[in-house]
C-alpha cells in the first residue's frame, strides 16, 4: 500500500516546490512587474464575465500593471463575436486603456475577424506577438 502512494506524494512535492518558487519574490530584473498579458482562450461566458474581464479590466483600471494585453485566442474569439454584453464590456475596457488583440488564425477559423475588428480588436497573427511577449518577461494570464 505504502508503494503504491510513493508515486502520488512524488507528484505532489514536485507540484508544491514548483508553486513555492513561482510565488516566491524576485529580483530579477528582466521580469518586468508592469506588463501584464491574459491570454483569454475559453469559450465559457462565466469564465469571461466572472473572471477573465473583471481581472483583465481592474488590472488596468486599479493600476496593478500599466500595461495590459488581453489576446482573445481561440473559442473565445467567437464567444466575442455572438455576446452583445462582452462586446460591450471589451468596448469600455478599450476606452480604459486595456489593449486588445485577437489571434487571426483562431478568428479566421471562425469567420469572425471582421466582427472583432469592428469592436476595435486589433486582429493579427499572434504566435511571434505572444512569444516576444515571454521572452520579454511579461506576467501571463490564461483563462
Amino acid at each position: 500500500m505504502k508503494e503504491s502512494r510513493l508515486p502520488f506524494l512524488m507528484i505532489i512535492l514536485a507540484v508544491g516546490a514548483c508553486v513555492c518558487r513561482g510565488s516566491a519574490p524576485t529580483q530579477d530584473k528582466s521580469i518586468s512587474d508592469d506588463r501584464l498579458a491574459v491570454i483569454w482562450s475559453s469559450g465559457d461566458p462565466d469564465v469571461a464575465n466572472k473572471v477573465c474581464l473583471m481581472y483583465t479590466h481592474n488590472a488596468k483600471k486599479q493600476k496593478w500593471f500599466d500595461d495590459v494585453l488581453l489576446i482573445v485566442w481561440g473559442p473565445s474569439a467567437k464567444l466575442l463575436s455572438v455576446d452583445e454584453d462582452l462586446q460591450a464590456k471589451i468596448k469600455t475596457m478599450l476606452k480604459d486603456g486595456v489593449r486588445v488583440q485577437a489571434c487571426q488564425a483562431c478568428s479566421d477559423s471562425y469567420g469572425v475577424s471582421d466582427q472583432l475588428r469592428t469592436l476595435g480588436v486589433d486582429v493579427k497573427y499572434m504566435g511571434k506577438p505572444l512569444t516576444d511577449i515571454l521572452k520579454q518577461g511579461w506576467r501571463v494570464l490564461t483563462f
